[in-house]
C-alpha cells in the first residue's frame, strides 16, 4: 500500500490518494488469472493480488509450436496474425518479444519493414519489469540448457536476485515467466519446441484452467508413439508425402511414412488385431503381424513382390501379396 503525502489535492492537505501497489490493473481476465495461478503454484510464494484490466471470451495465451529449421518462419507467421488482426486507430499496436537470454533476439529490423503496422520490440525478460505492450511473444521455451525454464543452476542472474536455494522446483524462474505473462494487455503468444517443450509449457496444456490454445492442426498431426509412449510429431514432405518420427529422436528414433494415399495422417489400430485406419482420409492398411505401430506396404524383393513393414528396416514383418485371378 503506498500513500501519498502532503501538498493540496481538492482543498484537503496531507494524505490525499492511496494506491495499492501490490495488485495488477493491466491484463485481460485469461492472462492476469492464469499468470496468478502459475506462479502461486509455489507454495512458499507470497500471494499476489490481481485485478483484470478487463474481461474476454476469447483465447488470451497461445502456444506456437517450432522446430529447428521453422523458428523464424513460426515468428513471422504470428506477427503477420497480430498485423491482420489489429484494429484500425491512430495507435500502432505494440508486440514486446521476449527471451530468456540476450541471444534469442530476432532481426528487429527486419519484422519492423515487414510489419510497418506494428510497434515491435525485443527485451530479456529480467530487462522487461515495468513495460507493457499489447501482446507480448515468449521466445524459446523449450527443454534445453539454455531454455525456459533455464537449465543452468548458477546463473548469475539468479543469484542476483534468489541467493538462497528455494526447495520448490524452478521457484525463481516460475516469478520470472509470472513477470512475462503479465507484460501483455491482450495476448500472450508462447513459441515453445515441438519435439522438446519445456515444462512450462506442458503444465500449461495440461491443466485447463489456463485456458492456453494451440494450433488444431499441430494436435491432429501428434500421435503416442507405441514403441517408447513419446509423441509422434508429423513432418511435412516438400514433393511428396510427410512422414512421422518419434520426439525422442536420440533414444528411440521410431519413424515411419504417412499415409500413401493422403500424404499428411497416419494408420492408427484400436487393438493389435485391427486393420489400421488412416486417421485423416479413412483409409484401411493391413497391420504389421510383427510390432504395435506398423503397417504393411507393398515392396519389391529377390523373389518378387511381397508386403513389408513401413518401418523397415527398424521393423522386419511381412506378408506375402494376395494373388488376384
Amino acid at each position: 500500500m503506498a500513500q501519498s503525502l502532503g501538498g493540496e489535492f481538492a482543498g484537503q492537505t496531507g494524505i490525499h490518494r492511496t494506491v495499492d501497489l501490490g495488485r495488477t490493473f493491466r491484463s485481460v481476465d485469461r492472462i492476469a488469472l492464469a499468470a496468478r495461478r502459475f506462479v502461486l503454484c509455489n507454495p512458499a510464494q507470497i500471494t499476489k493480488t490481481v485485478i483484470p484490466a478487463g474481461e474476454t471470451d476469447q483465447p488470451a495465451i497461445w502456444i506456437a509450436w517450432t522446430r529447428r529449421e521453422t523458428g523464424e518462419k513460426v515468428l513471422t507467421e504470428t506477427l503477420a496474425a497480430l498485423a491482420s488482426e489489429a484494429p484500425a486507430a491512430d495507435r500502432q499496436p505494440s508486440v514486446l518479444l521476449l527471451g530468456r537470454y540476450r541471444f534469442l533476439e530476432p532481426s528487429l529490423r527486419h519484422f519492423r519493414r515487414r510489419y510497418p503496422g506494428l510497434s515491435i520490440k525485443f527485451k530479456t525478460i529480467h530487462a522487461s519489469k515495468g513495460l507493457e505492450a499489447d501482446h507480448v511473444v515468449i521466445l524459446g521455451a523449450d527443454n534445453a540448457r539454455m531454455g525456459f525454464p533455464s537449465m543452468i543452476v548458477d546463473d548469475p542472474l539468479l543469484s542476483l536476485v534468489s541467493p538462497e536455494t528455494e526447495p520448490f522446483t524452478n521457484a525463481e524462474e516460475r516469478r520470472v515467466m509470472y513477470v512475462a505473462m503479465t507484460r501483455a494487455r491482450h495476448t500472450v503468444t508462447i513459441l515453445a519446441s515441438e519435439a522438446r517443450p519445456s515444462s512450462f509449457v506442458t503444465e500449461l496444456l495440461k491443466d485447463p484452467n489456463y485456458q492456453v490454445a494451440s494450433p488444431q492442426e499441430a494436435a491432429e498431426h501428434t500421435h503416442t508413439c507405441q514403441q517408447c509412449g513419446g509423441r509422434l510429431l508429423f513432418i511435412p514432405g516438400q514433393d511428396g508425402p510427410g512422414w512421422y518420427r518419434c520426439e525422442h529422436v536420440q533414444l528411440c528414433g521410431n519413424r515411419m511414412s504417412a499415409c500413401s494415399a493422403c500424404g499428411s495422417g497416419l494408420p492408427r489400430r484400436e487393438t493389435p488385431d485391427n486393420e489400421a485406419t488412416c486417421t485423416e482420409c479413412g483409409t484401411v492398411q493391413q497391420s504389421c503381424p510383427s510390432c504395435n505401430d506398423g503397417w504393411l506396404v507393398e515392396r519389391n524383393g529377390r523373389f518378387g513382390p511381397f508386403l513389408g513393414c513401413v518401418r523397415f528396416p527398424d521393423c522386419s514383418g511381412k506378408a506375402r501379396t494376395q494373388k488376384t485371378t
